[in-house]
């Protein structure tokens, strides 16, 4: 199974929809195989945002995501992806559908509460820049027959 990775940013662990955005996830039907609080430092998001690194408001956001801590999970399932780009909504936050997490709680283009993977290739580069090994748990999720087909999960 793919797997992902969503940060609520430090305006949603601020605001307290911790809670309210991860039973989304959970509700889907997704299957949270790492979740921790940390501090993002420097030379983390220095590798997290090397493609905005040249950009005006580079200095901005780097102090944005270090100014509270935050919530890393790390997210798994078909197409884990982009269910949750999908589930997440553009990142206006006040342009977002009704239903999505940007749509349903945030307004800016900058405090839009939530990052997550663009890509499987995304998710592998960044769950390595958050989490050891030892903070994954491939347990089994025991209700996967409700939530799939039994094509889907072969």
């Amino acid at each position: 199974m793919e797997k992902t990775v969503v940060l609520i940013k430090p305006d949603g662990v601020q605001r307290a929809l911790i809670g309210k955005i991860t039973e989304r996830f959970e509700q889907k039907g997704l299957h949270l195989v790492a979740m921790k609080m940390m501090a993002l430092d420097d030379a983390t998001l220095d590798v997290w945002y090397a493609h905005h690194s040249d950009k005006p408001f580079f200095p901005a956001l780097k102090s944005y995501m270090k100014s509270y801590p935050i919530i890393a999970m790390l997210w798994e399932g078909i197409d884990a992806a982009e269910t949750v780009r999908t589930m997440i909504g553009i990142t206006l936050g006040r342009k977002a559908a009704p239903g999505t997490v940007r749509g349903d709680f945030a307004m800016s283009q900058q405090y839009n509460l939530i990052h997550a993977s663009e890509s499987k290739e995304a998710a592998e580069k960044e769950a390595g820049l958050i989490f050891s090994d030892k903070e994954i748990f491939p347990w089994k999720k025991l209700d996967l027959t409700q939530i799939y087909s039994e094509e889907e999960l072969q």
